[in-house]
């Protein structure tokens, strides 16, 4: 069994490869667009580029796990996905795996126009596939929660998010085991929290205009409503269930 991981470089990405690492003795491979920035030994690492098919290379992956790109633009990034996944389907990939969206295909949030179209050309190409659709991750929010001031428009919405490293343990574990074919995960943290929680008397309540005029960037302020709207509010037992234990609270 050989498994091939991109995005390998990056935090989650990397993460993923030192839990698979922990948990079997299998061929693992990554595509990396920077082998150079790649630190993990006992990995076979091959150069592959989302924005150039070409350089993809994903022949004798028995299992793919298709980090999601990060550019900002929507169709750049499907764009990238739809580059991807027509390697694998060309490369005869056994199986994909594929860091979503919680809610991917029902979802108001900006970003989900991205992951939903991602699920559907996985899905045409008939390969096997597993959905790890992620929540928010802890780490996106400990800048705002920071401050001796935590100045946000959240009001009291609340976000089931949970640590990067979670997410990425229970992507090693899907990886891993068996019997992921053709499943979706909605993976959450095992609390919500929201915050005024958090926050305490540091918390101040504000505007998205307000935020807008102090120069804090758009797609911020569209997190900050996405969360007062409860997008990212319910629980789902789904991360605690693959990781075996309790997702670890959010702390400042």
């Amino acid at each position: 069994m050989t498994i091939l991981i991109t995005g390998a470089t990056g935090q989650f990405g990397n993460a993923v490869v030192r839990y698979v690492l922990d948990r079997t003795d299998e061929q693992v491979i990554v595509s990396v667009r920077s082998p150079e920035k790649f630190d993990v030994d006992g990995v076979e690492v091959r150069q592959g580029d989302f924005d150039k098919p070409e350089t993809l290379d994903f022949r004798g992956a028995d299992k793919l796990l298709i980090v999601s790109a990060d550019a900002h633009d929507p169709a750049v990034r499907i764009q990238q996905h739809s580059n991807a996944i027509a390697k694998a389907a060309e490369h005869g990939v056994g199986h994909i795996f594929y860091t979503s969206l919680v809610d991917a295909d029902t979802s108001p949030a900006g970003v989900a126009v991205v992951h939903k179209a991602t699920e559907e050309a996985v899905r045409a190409t008939g390969i096997t596939y597993t959905f790890l659709r992620n929540s928010m991750y802890h780490e996106n929010y400990l800048g705002a929660l920071a401050g001796d001031v935590v100045a946000v428009s959240t009001k009291d919405g609340r976000v089931a998010s949970a640590a990067r490293d979670d997410y990425a343990l229970a992507a090693a574990v899907a990886l891993t085991t068996e019997g992921h074919e053709n499943q979706t995960y909605e993976l959450t943290g095992s609390t919500s929290w929201s915050f005024p929680e958090v926050a305490g008397d540091r918390f101040q309540d504000v505007s998205d205009e307000d935020l807008i005029a102090a120069g804090v960037p758009p797609f911020v302020v569209g997190f900050f409503k996405e969360i007062r709207d409860g997008v990212y509010a319910e629980v789902r037992p789904d991360l605690e269930k693959l990781i075996g234990r309790p997702t670890r609270p959010i702390t400042v």
